[in-house]
C-alpha cells in the first residue's frame, strides 16, 4: 500500500484501560513510514462523520503516558450504531483525507462497523485496512480469552467487595450489590476474587447465565442468614427469572431504554431496592442494605491491573502491525500455559500471545460465562473461574478483622 493516514477511534462504554490501547496505537504507527498521519476520531464515528480529528503523532511523550494512566476514553465516545448509510458517510470522509487505515477500539458493535466499513470500501474498490482492537468490562468478545478493560474492572469489583464485606462484618445484616452484566457474569462473578477466608462475602451471586426464582433467591438468602448472621450478596444488572426475563423488566413497566433499544440496566437502583424490599418484607431482617455500583465500575482511577494495561496497550500496537500485512481483522489473545493465580504461590508463570481473526468473528457476537464457571447451585463461582481471572487483575489486597479472635 502507498503511503497514507491512519484513523483511530474509541466506542461504547469507556474502561480503565481503552487509552492504553489507543497509547499503544500512537506508539506503534510512528514506526512505519507507511503511516503519514494519525488522526483521532473525536467521539468517534459521530466525530468521522463531522470530519472532527485530532493529530496523535504531534502529542509527546508525557501527554501519552499520562493518557495512559488516565480511565476512560480521552478522544471521547459514542454509542452511536451505524447503519451503511452512516458508515458511507464516514467511507467519504476518509476517501477525501486519504484515509487508508482504520483502528476502532471497541466491542462487538465496533467489530461491526468496521467490518461494514471494511467491506463497503472493497466494494467501492477503495484501498482500505480495518482493524478492531478488543475493549469491554463485560468480556463477553468471542475469540478473544479475555477483553482488554476486563482485568481492571475486575479488580474493582474484588476491592469493593473487600470492603463491603468488612463493612458487613462490622454491622451485620444483609447488603446487596448490583453490578454491571447484561448478558454475561464475569463482572459479577469477579466480586469472588477478594475473597480470603471461607466466611467472607461476597457469599451469593446470581448471573444472567441462570434464571433464579424470587422463591430460590430469598431461600439462599435465608440459608447464610440463618448460618453467619449476614449475607453479602452480588447480583449481575442482568439477573433474570427463571423463564429468562430479566428482573428490572418485569419490576419496571415502563422501563428507559438505550440507543440500541435495551433495557436501561445500569445506573439505575430498580433492582436493588426490589431485591431489599423482597428480603425486607418477606424475611423479615431489618438491617438490608442495597447499592448500584452502576458507572463507577468503568473509570474508577487508581485501580488499573498493569497486566490489564500491558495488554491493552499491546493490543493496539498489535493492530498496527497486523495492518501492515493483513487487509482488516480484530486482535485477540490466546492464554498460554497455566492459569493459576499469582497468589496462589504455584511459581507457575501466566502468558498470552497475540492473533489476528476475522472481523466477522467478532462482529456483533457475544459469549456468556461457560458453565464451569458457575457452581452448581447457580448461586456461585468455581475454583476454575477464579484460576482464570485472578492473574488479570494482577493481584488484590490482603485483607484482615478481628471478629474471629479470642476473647478475653
Amino acid at each position: 500500500m502507498a503511503k497514507a493516514n491512519a484513523v483511530v477511534g474509541q466506542s461504547g462504554g469507556p474502561t480503565g484501560v481503552i487509552n492504553a490501547s489507543l497509547v499503544g496505537v500512537i506508539e506503534e504507527a510512528k514506526k512505519h513510514p507507511g503511516i503519514k498521519n494519525l488522526y483521532g476520531a473525536v467521539h468517534a464515528v459521530a466525530g468521522m462523520v463531522k470530519d472532527e480529528f485530532i493529530n496523535l503523532k504531534k502529542l509527546s511523550p508525557t501527554v501519552l503516558k499520562d493518557v495512559a494512566a488516565s480511565p476512560s476514553s480521552a478522544l471521547g465516545s459514542s454509542r452511536d450504531k451505524p447503519d451503511e448509510a452512516y458508515c458511507a458517510k464516514i467511507l467519504e470522509v476518509f476517501k477525501k483525507r486519504d484515509i487508508r487505515y482504520f483502528f476502532y477500539i471497541g466491542g462487538n458493535d465496533s467489530a461491526n462497523t468496521a467490518h461494514i466499513i471494511n467491506v463497503m470500501a472493497e466494494k467501492s474498490g477503495y484501498e482500505l485496512r480495518a482493524f478492531h482492537i478488543p475493549k469491554t468490562i463485560d468480556n463477553d468478545l468471542l475469540v478473544t480469552d479475555h477483553c482488554p478493560g476486563y482485568g481492571t474492572a475486575a479488580k474493582f469489583e474484588a476491592c469493593a467487595l473487600i470492603g463491603d464485606d468488612l463493612d458487613n462484618r462490622s454491622l451485620p445484616g444483609i447488603k446487596i450489590d448490583v453490578i454491571m452484566g447484561r448478558h454475561a457474569g464475569f463482572l459479577t462473578a469477579a466480586a469472588a476474587l477478594g475473597r480470603q477466608r471461607d466466611d467472607d462475602g461476597p457469599h451469593l451471586l446470581y448471573f444472567p447465565e441462570r434464571g433464579v426464582s424470587m422463591d430460590k433467591f430469598l431461600g439462599d438468602v435465608e440459608g447464610v442468614y440463618k448460618k453467619l448472621g449476614r449475607c453479602v450478596i452480588a447480583v449481575s444488572e442482568g439477573m433474570c427469572d427463571t423463564d429468562g426475563v430479566v428482573w428490572t423488566k418485569k419490576i419496571a413497566e415502563n422501563s428507559e431504554k438505550d440507543a440500541h433499544g435495551n433495557i436501561q440496566l445500569s445506573g439505575t437502583g430498580v433492582l436493588a431496592d426490589y431485591l431489599a424490599g423482597q428480603v425486607k418484607g418477606k424475611l423479615g431482617i431489618k438491617r438490608v442494605r442495597a447499592d448500584t455500583f452502576g458507572y463507577l465500575q468503568r473509570s474508577f482511577a487508581g485501580l488499573q491491573s498493569p497486566v490489564d494495561v500491558k495488554e491493552a496497550r499491546q493490543c493496539g500496537r498489535m493492530a498496527v502491525k497486523f495492518s501492515m500485512k493483513e487487509d482488516s481483522g480484530s486482535v485477540a489473545m490466546e492464554r498460554l500455559g497455566s492459569t493459576s493465580s499469582p497468589q496462589a504461590g504455584s511459581g507457575k508463570k501466566y502468558a498470552v500471545k497475540y492473533v489476528r481473526t476475522e472481523l466477522s468473528n467478532v462482529a456483533e457476537k457475544t459469549k456468556s460465562m461457560p458453565d464451569e464457571f458457575i457452581n452448581e447451585q447457580g448461586n456461585g463461582v468455581t475454583k476454575a473461574f477464579i484460576e482464570y481471572a485472578m492473574p488479570l487483575t494482577g493481584g488484590v489486597p490482603k485483607s484482615n478483622h478481628l471478629s474471629s479472635h479470642p476473647r478475653v
